[in-house]
């Protein structure tokens, strides 16, 4: 496992989500790599001060700007 397949797999990895394989490498590279790690510390803390907090309701104008600039971006990717 490398800091690239920690990354892709943090919220997985985080939620409980992989086979025993998977996080045995995760956590073989967490206790070799301080970045991986606080990555994977900093997203837990995250999860942890939005998990209570109230659902916001966005204007609708930015609705429509969020969503035309996620399917922008999923366009390039997929090109």
């Amino acid at each position: 496992m490398n800091c690239e397949g920690v990354f892709r797999r943090v919220s997985s990895y985080i939620d409980g989500d992989l086979e025993a394989t998977v996080v045995e490498e995760i956590e073989l590279h967490l206790k070799q790599c301080r970045d991986c790690t606080i990555l994977v510390q900093q997203t837990r803390l995250t999860i942890h001060l939005y998990y209570d907090s109230d659902l916001v309701d966005f204007p609708v104008e930015v609705q429509a700007r969020l969503h035309e600039t996620l399917r922008r971006k999923i366009r390039r990717e997929r090109k």
